[in-house]
């Protein structure tokens, strides 16, 4: 196979078009730090961080849930456990991932670089917390978290209280869209004697510790248009938001998990596009060019 041919079944394997789905939150976070738009500098080695952290971790989590990802029926086809791709190859990918992660955390200020091994730590941890215990969904929402928090620390060299409102919400909207994606591997975790909220929980325990989960979301999200005195449009983003949450859950009412479907999970992008493009819009209205 060639480089090329690597490359493709690489990205498909760590869904890197799914990047969209992670770097909405980064530019809002950069967006808020900045008052307005950051420099074109700032948000391409912005990109370039989210790009390198969200590869290297998917890509470990590839490797080390390999044998795992064997035996369970809905992941056998992926690349690894398919031999389409060697160990050897993905751990090449992922050096190389982390390399532009870190270059681009040098580039921003001193402090992201500081943190980059606190946030590799957390991607380490995430690949195995199922092994022993069930918050593993709580870990990724701390993984996806340090999207905003990095990239305000990108702008301003610091965290400030924002900051924190917002990771806050993004982990917590983590965490409960994750319980409801490891509904579909439930049956397997209780067989194979792995940790997660729906092996613990089972469907009903499950789908009422997301809902809670995205209501405290919701709430850092109000805090943060309260705490930074936000405009309309982000208030107009922040009820879309709700409003599409809400949506996801009555989907699922009764236990309901046959519309757990591509679509289904596709809306958790639309719904970090949606408050970006509010808080753009709530900057730019109020003079932050």
């Amino acid at each position: 196979m060639t480089l090329y041919a690597r490359t493709r079944v690489f990205l498909e394997m760590i869904k890197f078009s799914h990047t969209i789905f992670a770097l909405p939150f980064a530019f809002t976070g950069a967006l808020l730090a900045a008052g307005g738009l950051p420099t074109v500098s700032q948000a391409g080695w912005i990109v370039c961080a989210m790009v390198g952290a969200r590869t290297a971790a998917m890509g470990l989590n590839r490797v080390i849930d390999a044998e795992i990802d064997a035996r369970n029926p809905r992941t056998a086809g992926r690349a690894i456990p398919a031999g389409l791709l060697g160990r050897g190859a993905v751990i090449c990918f992922i050096v190389l991932s982390v390399l532009l992660m870190l270059f681009a955390a040098r580039m921003l200020n001193p402090l992201c670089l500081y943190l980059s091994p606190v946030a590799l730590g957390f991607i380490l941890l995430y690949s195995y917390c199922k092994r022993f215990t069930a918050l593993a969904h709580v870990v990724l929402g701390i993984c996806l978290a340090g999207a905003p928090l990095g990239a305000w620390i990108a702008i301003r060299g610091s965290a400030d209280l924002p900051a924190y409102l917002l990771a806050f919400a993004v982990l917590f909207w983590v965490a409960g869209f994750d319980i409801l994606y490891a509904l579909q591997d439930m049956e397997f975790d209780q067989a194979a004697g792995l940790h997660s909220i729906p092996a613990k929980l089972g469907v009903n325990g499950s789908l009422w510790t997301s809902r809670i989960f995205h209501l405290v979301a919701c709430l850092f999200l109000a805090a943060l248009y309260i705490f930074m005195h936000l405009g309309t449009f982000f208030l107009a983003g922040l009820a879309a938001t709700c409003g599409m949450l809400l949506y996801e859950h009555h989907l699922l009412r009764g236990g309901d998990l046959s519309r757990l479907d591509a679509a289904f999970f596709n809306m958790n992008g639309y719904i970090s596009v949606t408050l970006f493009a509010a808080t753009l819009l709530d900057r730019v209205s109020a003079g932050g060019m």
